[in-house]
């Protein structure tokens, strides 16, 4: 595979290698031995999830065990000189040891205690108290001092401080005895629900595995080629090989922060010498990288997570999350495209070889991703479809000029291992502070606190729930934010979501009778009321009548489950949107910071440039809200998406001030009133038709007043 000559191998490593966290080399002892123990354990999940019998609780410590031993000697506790400190590597290598006797003592003492009446021995302190000091440790040493600081602050207040607190968020507290058993012996605490995403039948790590046989197949080199060929000959073709090339790898890879640096290294130089100011072409990256955690199939462990949140199976969730995916990557192509018109950024020629000609000699690293959806579509599991996918890696590389052979095999395990490390760590932290939300009732009384700010309104609580979503993003990785704001605030907005919609039931008059005998026993005098339609005034004050324990028996009675489930799906999926504006929001936005290092930008400004570019991040979460586009008939979803679609562009014009070209103070604001009209919940169809043919008219005269200028010029 060819590369841009502006950038040279020693260039790139050495970008990728100042974005990456502190490691100890691959090479030597040390290298060797995490070389095998990735081997032997990605093969050890492959046998939990297939051939396996042992139960979840000791599937989930020993998950623990191993990636926390992997993680202690690839992440160092001290960085710089400690890299190569001797005693350093003592004590990591103490640390791994401690986690694997935490795993040991469980899986061999657990009857005991139970013997005992679950009252705790002097060894049963110990070790549940070092597995807790472990797990914060490697959070520590892998995403950073906010993870553990939350978990120590959410574990001290059930049995300390929060029993000091008055009002709503006051907790009478338990004893550290019963914390650390909740913690640590059950499968409710670190070992819980969120472990069990790791390794189980929503299985990340069988995702995780399959992306790495994928890149050491060469399907990565593949798709940059792809894009590049297919879109590197347009105006403004870096741009959106970089769009492409993004929301592929993001479909393999789920990793903002990845995405960036492996697409980044080649598509922002080659967005540079096409004319793209520098800053632009950052934040053009960053924004497309940060999409391709919404794009299925992984979604960063997103679908997998909601799986296990909603009940709903993974191949409906990445189904449903698809068509969205691509409105958010269409809305940053038409910033490159306005940009590319507006710099009269040049066509670049990447590939001087035909499409059909790149396509002939990859198309076999497509065959694994078809494997994969066919089966899933078929109804096999998850980690069925991800293992045959990834024997279809092996199996298709062999018709390449690159076979993999054992050796390539072994590498791709060891390698899905090192990349699955930090996900299982955090994923397993984060199970303590979902276990506190838990033990404690604190995520119900959020979302009423949440639903009281906003007064009932969903609109506000959009904004509440970004918000947190971002200041929560400033400290925690997107997964691990995501995991806390759903625990926190889905309840919230599934209710406020579905109430939306009993108004509208009501407002129509096709209340079924089954809900009209709720309102019957809450005010008789209204139901004649509920036999015609009425005005969204009235059906909200009738609403607001039913106590707030009977609303969601109201809810069940009046909406079918399908619905229901829905409206759940669409509650998850606006916090996991929500959730990613962190990667590209200053103050603190990794992708952009990324993005920043290797266009050589300042990193803030950078991250303003990115969160301009990524506003989709905020308007499809609002037609997740307002809209059937989850959920819909797939004719109302499609014309959400269209009407969607041109209205993104239409907003891309008001920001930006110009189409195909400038548009002046009065253009600008009919561009964002058109966008207004596409955009808006519920618009009448004529509004939004009247919109299409307006915005049409509008990109036509701004594409002729610029030809015309150009002719006189």
């Amino acid at each position: 595979m060819s590369q841009s000559p502006e950038l040279t191998h020693d260039d790139t490593a050495e970008k990728l290698k100042s974005l990456e966290l502190t490691q100890r080399p691959e090479t030597g002892g040390i290298g060797r031995f995490l070389y095998w123990v990735g081997v032997l354990f990605a093969l050890a999940h492959i046998y939990f999830n297939t051939l396996g019998t042992l139960s979840e609780l000791w599937v989930s410590v020993i998950h623990f065990a191993g990636f926390a031993l992997m993680c202690s000697l690839m992440y160092p506790m001290m960085k710089g000189d400690g890299v190569k400190s001797r005693t350093v590597l003592t004590l990591d290598i103490v640390v791994g040891l401690i986690a694997v006797a935490c795993a040991v003592y469980l899986i061999f003492f657990e009857d005991a205690l139970y013997a005992r009446g679950v009252k705790f021995s002097a060894t049963d302190w110990v070790f549940s108290i070092l597995a807790i000091a472990v797990a914060l440790e490697l959070a520590r040493r892998t995403t950073g001092w906010f993870i553990p600081t939350l978990i120590l602050v959410a574990l001290t207040y059930v049995f300390w401080w929060g029993q000091y607190i008055g009002g709503m968020f006051g907790f009478s507290g338990l004893s550290l005895e019963t914390v650390l058993y909740r913690s640590y012996f059950t499968s409710e605490g670190m070992f819980g629900q969120i472990a069990r995403i790791s390794w189980s039948y929503v299985f990340v790590f069988m995702f995780i595995l399959f992306g790495a046989f994928l890149v050491k197949s060469g399907a990565g080199d593949f798709i940059i080629e792809l894009s590049r060929c297919a879109a590197g000959r347009f105006v403004g073709g870096p741009g959106f090989v970089a769009v492409l090339g993004s929301g592929l790898m993001g479909s393999v890879s789920g990793s903002s922060v990845a995405n960036t640096v492996s697409t980044g290294v080649i598509t922002i130089p080659l967005m540079q010498r096409a004319g793209f100011p520098a800053r632009f072409a950052a934040g053009v990256e960053a924004a497309a990288s940060t999409g391709g955690q919404l794009m299925p199939p992984v979604m960063g462990a997103g679908a997998f997570i909601m799986a296990s949140y909603t009940q709903i199976p993974y191949v409906d969730i990445i189904a449903i999350a698809a068509l969205p995916a691509l409105l958010y990557f269409m809305s940053v192509g038409f910033y490159v495209r306005v940009e590319a018109m507006r710099s009269h950024a040049q066509a670049v020629e990447l590939d001087s070889r035909p499409i059909k000609e790149v396509f002939k000699e990859g198309w076999h690293f497509l065959l694994p991703l078809a494997v994969l959806v066919a089966l899933l579509i078929y109804g096999f599991t998850p980690t069925y479809a991800a293992g045959i996918s990834i024997i279809s890696v092996i199996v298709s590389s062999w018709i390449s000029k690159n076979p993999m052979g054992l050796r390539e095999i072994f590498d791709a395990l060891a390698q899905g291992s090192r990349n699955m490390a930090t996900t299982a760590i955090l994923l397993i932290a984060v199970g303590l502070v979902v276990n506190v939300v838990s033990m404690t009732g604190i995520g119900n009384t959020f979302s009423l606190m949440v639903t009281e700010w906003a007064g009932g309104s969903l609109l506000i609580t959009l904004i509440l729930v970004a918000l947190a979503s971002l200041v929560l993003g400033m400290g925690l990785p997107v997964t691990a934010a995501y995991i806390v704001l759903a625990t926190l605030s889905a309840p919230a907005l599934y209710n406020l979501i579905a109430e939306n919609q009993l108004v509208e039931l009501m407002m129509s008059g096709g209340l079924p009778e089954a809900a009209k005998m709720i309102f019957m026993l809450v005010d008789p005098d209204k139901i004649p009321l509920l036999a015609a339609p009425m005005s969204e005034v009235d059906a909200k004050a009738l609403l607001a009548l039913v106590p707030s324990d009977f609303k969601g028996q109201l809810l069940q009675q009046a909406l079918d489950p399908v619905a229901l489930s829905m409206i759940l799906l669409s509650a998850h999926m606006i916090i996991f949107w929500l959730s990613q504006d962190s990667n590209v929001t200053p103050p603190v936005c990794l992708t952009a910071f990324a993005a920043a290092a290797i266009a050589k930008t300042p990193p803030m400004k950078t991250g303003f440039m990115a969160w301009k570019i990524a506003k989709g991040l905020y308007v499809v979460p609002v037609l997740f809200a307002y809209t059937n586009f989850i959920g819909g008939s797939p004719l109302e979803v499609f014309t959400i998406f269209i009407f969607a679609l041109v209205g993104m562009y239409a907003f891309v014009g008001f920001m930006e001030g110009y189409l195909e070209g400038p548009l002046n103070i009065v253009l600008r604001i009919v561009s964002g009133a058109l966008a207004l009209a596409l955009l808006w919940p519920h618009a009448p169809l004529w509004l939004n038709v009247a919109g299409l043919v307006a915005f049409v008219v509008l990109f036509m005269y701004s594409r002729r007043n610029i030809e015309s200028q150009a002719a006189v010029a």
